[in-house]
């Protein structure tokens, strides 16, 4: 029998272990979600949203003891706590909106004719989560498609392999059907069995590049629809005009918060080359002042890596840097936690260019490369050379200036003044290798339905 094992960061042991499950026990649960699917779908709406609202506060009341384990689990320090804001306000703003954006779309209602499309549910929903945020991404596809009328079969990755249990324990208990909504344990073999024979009515997977092409092959020919966050390399670019403290302190966070981390943390940096120094010079002063540690210290404010090949993968992108003449400012002698394994000290790299792999390559770590540029072109171009685009970080006091210039980057989301945030009144979506599909607003629900026609002509 295949267990799956969550090593911790903190220590190196095994903190969890489940054993994979097999393909006929799957298949059991998806006829029972199939059932439970048809008999959720006929519930009102109403109280379908009043249900899944019932499980985020049920999640959210987890408390301590889900952060605590967090930081056992991936790493992040206690001191941040756990994701249940984020959740309760995406959870939230869906549920306010379900009513809208699933309501029919009427084009005629004559005495002849009555004409309307209306979104049905897809049926069998599987979300594949990742886990650098394991609730928080979950949440994005989770509520929708359950306020919509979906079943939700959900596998969390192996380093987070409570979350899902801990999901689905939450909104049983407040009153989800347990055939409605089922967590699995699951090895990559038997994942992509199951989609190959489209187990699924839709996929919703956030995780890697490497993983999204397995999903793509494994559902060739199946028709199943896909929604897909996978890599990136988002860019931060202070112009000029941009306030230069709230433009460090902002985006400085965003690159180093979470060790890292974040799918949509900011991993390089153009600045105008009148404020670079100054910038340079404020960004390795903050950088300087976190605290890496075991993060179930109050005190620590960035924690391992979640894994130590990720923070390997890290250390060779800056080692690539460093031999090819990047500088790294940030002095180690400030982080003796540094293990040489998970526990990874944070890194600002100058001097570097788009010949090295940092600048180009998803880092997913505490490091950071800054570079000059002299005007906006510039600073376009850099951006978009680049094969992934999820978001980019545009920080100037000119409204105008930011959208002219984000019109022209390659990516899903652009930023003006801030980073690092989702917003789910916007399509949480990206572009090139960062994968296809959206989550959150209402475009998150169509993805989560499919559109229905009726054309009734009418004999009186």
């Amino acid at each position: 029998m295949t267990v799956l094992k969550c090593i911790s960061p903190i220590d190196g042991g095994v903190f969890a272990e489940r054993p994979v499950m097999g393909l006929d026990e799957v298949r059991a649960g998806l006829s029972r979600a199939r059932t439970a699917q048809k008999k959720g779908a006929a519930k009102p709406l109403a109280d379908r949203v009043a249900a899944v609202e019932a499980g985020v506060e049920a999640l959210g009341a987890m408390g301590d003891e889900v952060v605590t384990e967090l930081a056992h689990m991936m790493g992040r320090p206690v001191r941040y706590g756990g994701e249940f804001g984020g959740v309760k306000e995406r959870a939230g703003y869906m549920a306010g909106i379900a009513e809208s954006a699933l309501a029919p779309i009427v084009t005629e209602d004559s005495d002849a004719f009555e004409r309307r499309i209306l979104r049905e549910p897809h049926g069998v929903v599987f979300v594949i989560a990742p886990w650098n945020y394991p609730y928080l991404t979950a949440i994005n596809t989770v509520a929708p498609a359950l306020i919509a009328g979906n079943a939700v079969v959900i596998k969390h990755a192996t380093q987070t392999l409570l979350a899902g249990e801990r999901m689905v324990r939450a909104f049983t208990n407040a009153g989800i059907p347990e055939d409605l909504f089922q967590n699995v344990f699951l090895d990559h073999a038997t994942s992509e069995a199951l989609i190959a024979e489209r187990a699924f009515d839709f996929i919703n997977f956030t995780g890697s590049v490497g993983g999204g092409r397995a999903i793509e092959k494994a559902a060739a020919g199946t028709f199943t629809p896909l929604g897909l966050e996978l890599g990136g390399k988002d860019p931060g670019y202070v112009m000029d005009d941009a306030d230069l403290d709230w433009a460090v302190d902002t985006l400085m966070d965003a690159a180093l918060f979470n060790s890292g981390q974040c799918c949509c943390g900011i991993e390089r940096i153009y600045v105008a080359e009148t404020l670079y120094d100054a910038f340079v010079e404020k960004a390795v002063e903050w950088a300087s002042k976190l605290k890496l540690g075991n993060p179930l210290d109050a005190e620590t404010t960035i924690g391992p890596m979640a894994n130590v090949r990720f923070a390997a993968t890290v250390r060779a992108q800056i080692e690539d840097a460093l031999s090819k003449g990047a500088k790294g400012l940030v002095d180690p002698a400030l982080f003796p936690a540094d293990d040489g394994g998970a526990y990874l000290a944070p890194q600002i790299l100058v001097d570097v260019n788009h010949n090295m792999e940092v600048m180009r390559e998803e880092s997913f770590g505490p490091v950071v490369g800054i570079m000059p540029v002299k005007d906006d072109e510039e600073a376009i171009a850099l951006m978009n050379d680049c094969k992934y685009g999820l978001t980019a970080s545009l920080w100037t006091n000119d409204p105008d200036r930011a959208a002219r210039i984000g019109a022209r980057i390659e990516t899903g989301t652009v930023f003006m003044n801030r980073a690092d945030y989702l917003d789910p009144s916007l399509c949480w979506t990206g572009c090139k290798e960062t994968g296809r599909g959206g989550a959150l607003s209402v475009i998150g629900f169509h993805n989560l339905t499919r559109p229905k026609s009726y054309h009734l002509r009418k004999t009186k």
